[in-house]
C-alpha cells in the first residue's frame, strides 16, 4: 500500500481510537471486525491505554524455566524465524515468538533495534497477551486462534501507534496452540506479503515438529524453508551477484509460465523487459534495497506482465560481502485490487436506493438493470444532480463485476494537461513532477471492473482520442511509455451536455460519441417527475431529522404545495439540500408549512412576477425585463438565474451586455 494512503488510512483509525478512548464511542465502520471486538476486550480488561511501561512478569530463573519447557518449539522454529530476518534484510523488523500463554521466549532482529524496542516491553519475559497490552497482533491471535495483522493505531495502547505485526498460531497435531510466531516493525514498512511470509513460516514450524528434531534437523530445514518460499502468495526469484537465478518459488514459476529447469542457471536478463535489468544490477552493485518497483517481465509470444517487485540484497552476516538478490513481485494488478479495496474503489449504491414512483424514473431503472446484465457501454444523460453516479453504482453492482473495483473519474474537475495521465498512467520521467516508477492510471485499477467517466462531455480532445483507441483496443499505454498493458474494463460514461450538438460545434468527436451511445440512458429532471418530490422529501426530513435529534411534529400541505411550485434546476441534489438547510433550522415540535420554506422559493415563478400592465413590449424588451427581473430576484446569482432563464451563463452575460445591464451584476 502507498505510504500517503497508509498514513491517511491509519489517521482515519487513530481519529476513532481517540473517539473510543475519550467518549466511549466505537466507529466500527472505520475499524475491521476484530480489531473493534479487540478494543471492546481491552478496555473491559482495564488496560490503560495511554501506559508507558508494562511489568515484565518473569525473571530469568522463570525464563529458563518457560525456555526448557519449550525447548523443542524453540529448536524447531529459530531456523526459520532467521530466515524469515534473512529475507526481509535490514528493514527494521523484529522477528517473535511466544509461548500459549503469551510471554516472548525468543526475539530476532538487527543489533540497533534492541534498545530501541527496549522501552516498548516487547522482548524476552514480557507478556503480550491482550489482558496485559490490549490490541496487539500477537495477543489478538492468541485469542481469536487465527492469523491476525495489526497496523499503527489499530493497537490499544497509544505506544504502539507507530508499529505494525503479523502473527500467526502455531498448533500441535491436536490442534492446541503451542505459541505465536510474529514479524513487527514500524507500520509505514508494512507489506501485504508479511502476514503471508508469516503464516507460511508457521505452518512450516507446524510440519516439522513432527519430524526427527535431533538427527534430521538440517536436512528438514532445508525443505521447510524451501516450503515457505514455494507456499507464499508472491514470486520469489533468487540471483547471485553474477545476476544467474539460484532458486525461484511456485508462484513465480506460475505467473512466469516457465518450468524451473527453464529458470535456473540461467542470467536473469533472460526474463526481464528491456531496461529493468539497470534496477536489479544496481541493486546487486550498491546491496541497496528497492522497494515497490514496477518492473516488466517478458513471457512467451512476446507478451509482458507488469509485476510490483521489491529488490531485497542478501549479504553474508559473517563477513557482511553481498551474495545475491532476492526478488519478491505480484501481479500489478493484484496490487491495483487490493489498493482499491484499502481505499474504498467500490460502489455502495443499488437499484433498491433509487427513489421514485413516476414513470419516467421507473423506465430509466429498468433499461438500467437491462444493461447491467451485459458489458455493453452505457452513457447517462442528464442534468446536474439528477442522481447519474448512482445510476452508474447500481448497474455496477447488479453486474457480473460486482465484486472488482469501481473507479470514478470526473473529467470536468482535473485540469485539462492532467486527463491522459490520470486516465491511462505515466511513466517515470514523463513530465515535470511525475513521481518516481511512474504511476498506474484509472484504467489499469479498474481492471476488471468498472470506471466511471462522469462529465464526459468535458473532456479534451487529445484525451478523447487516447479514449477512443483503448475503447477499440482494450490496451492503454501510459503517457510517455511504450509498453502495451491489456485492460478488461467496462465503461459506463455520463454527461449534462447534449453530445450530438458538441459533436455540430467540434468539441467532441463523433467516433467517439458512437462508441459510447451504445446503451443511452436519459435520467429525467425533478421538474419532470415532481410527483416524486413528495416521496424525496419524506425522505430526507426523516433522515435529516433523525440525524440532527429533531421531533418533527408535522407537515402541512402548504409545505408540500410549494415545493411542487418550485422548478428545482439543481434537481435532486438541490432538494436534498433545502431539506438539510430546513431541518437544520427547524425548532422541534415545529409544523413544517410554506413559512419554512427558503425565501427564493416563495416567490412566484418568473413568468408571473414579470408586472407588464397593459402596455405592448418588443420582444427584445420582454427579454430584457425578464433577464433584468430575474438576477434582481435570485440577489444577482448569475448560475441560478441561468438556469431560471434556461441559458448558459455565458450567453447571460452576453445578453447582459447586449442590454446595457451591467449595473444588476454590482
Amino acid at each position: 500500500m502507498p505510504v500517503k494512503d497508509l498514513l491517511l488510512k491509519n489517521e482515519e483509525i487513530n481519529k476513532a481510537w481517540e473517539l473510543f478512548i475519550i467518549k466511549g464511542k466505537l466507529k466500527k465502520e472505520v475499524l475491521r471486525d476484530f480489531v473493534a471486538e479487540s478494543w471492546i476486550r481491552s478496555k473491559n480488561y482495564g488496560v490503560n491505554p495511554f501506559t508507558e511501561k508494562v511489568k515484565i512478569d518473569l525473571d530469568e530463573e522463570e525464563i529458563e524455566e518457560k525456555y526448557e519447557e519449550f525447548m523443542p518449539l524453540l529448536k524447531i522454529a529459530k531456523p526459520f524465524m532467521n530466515s524469515l530476518h534473512k529475507i526481509v534484510g535490514h528493514s527494521g523488523l523484529l522477528v517473535r515468538l511466544t509461548d500459549k500463554d503469551g510471554y516472548v521466549l525468543e526475539c530476532i532482529g538487527d543489533n540497533y533495534l534492541v534498545p530501541k524496542f527496549e522501552i516498548l516491553n516487547i522482548n524476552k519475559g514480557c507478556n503480550v497477551k491482550e489482558e496485559v497490552i490490549g490490541t496487539n497482533a500477537i495477543g489478538t491471535a492468541l485469542y481469536t486462534g487465527k492469523p491476525i495483522q495489526i497496523i499503527g493505531s489499530e493497537h490499544f495502547c497509544k505506544q504502539y501507534h507507530n508499529w505494525s505485526s503479523s502473527a500467526c498460531p502455531i498448533r500441535n497435531d491436536k490442534g492446541e496452540i503451542l505459541g505465536i510466531l510474529s514479524m513487527t516493525g514500524p507500520y509505514q514498512k508494512v507489506h501485504s506479503h508479511t502476514l503471508g511470509m508469516v503464516v507460511a513460516s508457521a505452518e512450516a514450524i507446524e510440519n516439522q515438529l513432527k519430524l526427527d528434531l535431533i538427527n534430521k534437523q538440517l536436512e528438514i530445514a532445508n525443505k521447510h524453508f524451501y516450503a515457505i518460499m514455494e507456499s507464499i502468495s508472491e514470486g520469489l526469484i533468487c540471483i547471485n551477484k553474477e545476476g544467474i537465478i539460484t532458486d525461484t518459488n511456485l508462484f513465480a514459476r506460475k505467473l512466469l509460465a516457465l518450468n524451473e529447469k527453464d529458470l535456473i542457471g540461467k542470467n536473469i536478463d533472460f526474463i526481464l523487459s528491456e531496461g529493468y535489468r539497470d534496477r536489479i544490477v544496481r541493486a546487486i552493485r550498491r546491496g541497496r534495497k528497492y522497494e515497490e518497483e514496477e518492473i516488466y517481465f517478458k513471457l512467451k509470444r512476446n507478451k509482458k506482465l507488469s509485476c510490483i517487485a521489491t529488490i531485497t540484497p542478501i549479504n553474508d552476516p559473517e563477513t557482511n560481502n553481498l551474495e545475491g538478490v532476492v526478488i519478491t513481485f505480484k501481479e500489478a494488478k493484484v496490487i491495483h485490487s487490493l489498493v482499491n479495496k484499502i481505499v474504498g474503489a467500490k460502489a455502495r449504491f443499488k437499484f433498491s436506493d433509487i427513489l421514485g414512483n413516476s414513470h419516467s424514473i421507473k423506465e430509466a431503472v429498468n433499461l438500467a438493470k437491462k444493461c447491467a446484465k451485459h458489458d455493453t457501454t452505457v452513457l447517462l444523460q442528464g442534468e446536474s444532480g439528477t442522481g447519474k453516479e448512482l445510476f452508474a453504482q447500481s448497474i455496477h453492482n447488479a453486474s457480473s463485476r460486482r465484486n472488482k473495483p469501481f473507479i470514478f473519474l470526473n473529467c470536468g474537475a482535473i485540469p485539462r494537461e492532467l486527463v491522459a495521465s490520470e486516465l491511462f498512467g505515466y511513466v517515470e520521467g514523463a513530465f515535470t513532477g511525475a513521481k518516481r516508477g511512474g504511476h498506474p492510471g484509472k484504467f489499469e485499477l479498474a481492471d476488471g471492473g468498472t470506471i466511471f467517466l462522469d462529465e464526459i462531455g468535458d473532456m479534451p480532445l487529445d484525451a478523447q482520442t487516447n479514449l477512443l483507441r483503448v475503447l477499440e483496443t482494450r490496451e492503454v499505454v501510459r503517457v510517455g511509455g511504450h509498453e502495451v498493458i491489456p485492460v478488461d474494463v467496462r465503461v459506463i460514461a455520463a454527461t449534462h451536455k447534449d453530445l450530438e450538438k458538441e459533436v455540430e460545434l467540434g468539441n467532441f468527436r463523433q467516433d467517439l460519441y458512437y462508441r459510447l451511445n451504445v446503451m443511452p440512458i436519459k435520467i429525467p429532471a425533478l421538474r419532470e417527475r415532481k410527483e416524486d418530490i413528495r416521496l424525496f422529501s419524506e425522505y430526507f426530513i426523516k433522515k435529516y431529522s433523525d440525524k440532527m435529534g429533531k421531533d418533527v411534529k408535522g407537515i402541512n400541505e402548504s409545505f408540500f404545495r410549494g415545493l411542487m411550485g418550485y422548478n428545482w434546476p439543481g434537481n435532486v441534489r438541490e432538494l436534498q439540500n433545502v431539506m438539510q438547510q430546513i431541518i437544520n433550522i427547524l425548532e422541534n415540535d415545529e409544523i413544517l408549512s410554506y413559512k419554512n420554506l427558503p425565501n427564493y422559493m416563495k416567490t412566484n415563478n418568473m413568468t408571473k412576477s414579470l408586472d407588464l400592465g397593459n402596455k405592448l413590449f418588443s420582444l427584445k424588451e420582454v427579454e430584457r425585463i425578464t433577464i433584468e427581473k430575474t438576477i434582481k430576484e435570485v440577489g444577482g446569482n448569475i448560475a441560478l438565474a441561468s438556469r431560471y432563464l434556461g441559458i448558459s451563463r455565458s450567453s447571460l452575460y452576453r445578453k447582459i451586455y447586449k442590454y446595457g445591464l451591467e449595473h444588476v451584476l454590482k
